[in-house]
């Protein structure tokens, strides 16, 4: 599905991506973590096409991505901040989406599934935090695409719609996607993920499971697994 090779990438001085090597053959959820300034968030937008690396290759499906922007149309991509246009309503904004990007497949499913049915007609402006994440996720799965990349995507929701949004992906896992997931919440990680991939100072330091990991960093939990890779003390 997706293979990143010897990926380099510099802002300034400062090096963001340091000869990064990825291969995701299989299909599942991978969590991207890593410490700030680690590489994640260069590394996703490398993959959609928002920043150019200096140096490497990416590949989806066996085809690189220079020069062939068409690949785009096999992700669905859920950011940490959608900045809606607040005069819109949903429905407006549903309908202009899939003006641009074509038919949806699953929006009524999705629209029901997270309640956006409730507030389907209010301003975007007018809904809380929670209520625009919800509409983020419709958003991100209604086009069914075979790659998904979700940064943050737990943010502003309350317990019930985070069961919700599990019980999404796992369906979603099932169905034959991959999902690439990055969140600062561990709970929410170790559910979900069958990888786990850890970038250090630009780097892959770390890539398999969750129980490979407890048994790499030598802790009996996860975030506590996390934490010592996070503190350093696999340096």
């Amino acid at each position: 599905m997706v293979s990143i090779q010897n990926l380099h990438k510099k802002f300034g001085k400062h090096t963001v991506l340091d000869g990064l090597e990825l291969n995701i053959d299989d299909h599942g959820i991978i969590a991207v973590l890593g410490p700030n300034g680690s590489g994640k968030t260069t590394l996703i937008k490398s993959i959609l096409g928002m920043v150019v690396p200096e140096k490497g290759s990416i590949h989806i499906n066996g085809k690189p991505l220079k020069n062939n922007w068409e690949y785009r149309k096999e992700i669905d991509y859920l950011p940490q901040i959608a900045n809606f246009p607040g005069n819109l309503t949903v429905i407006e904004l549903l309908k202009m989406i899939k003006d641009l990007r074509g038919e949806a497949k699953r929006e009524q499913e999705l629209i029901n599934f997270f309640g956006v049915n409730k507030f389907i007609d209010k301003k975007l402006t007018n809904l809380s935090g929670g209520m625009k994440q919800k509409v983020n996720l419709v958003l991100t799965f209604m086009f069914d695409s075979p790659l998904v990349i979700l940064d943050e995507p737990t943010t502003g929701l309350d317990p019930v719609s985070i069961l919700k949004l599990k019980e999404l992906l796992h369906k979603e896992k099932a169905s034959g996607k991959t999902i690439l997931v990055t969140s600062h919440i561990m709970e929410f990680v170790e559910s979900v993920s069958d990888r786990i991939v850890f970038l250090w100072e630009g780097k892959i330091y770390f890539n398999g499971s969750v129980e490979e990991l407890k048994e790499k960093t030598n802790q009996r939990d996860f975030e506590h697994a996390i934490a010592t890779l996070l503190t350093g003390e696999h340096v």
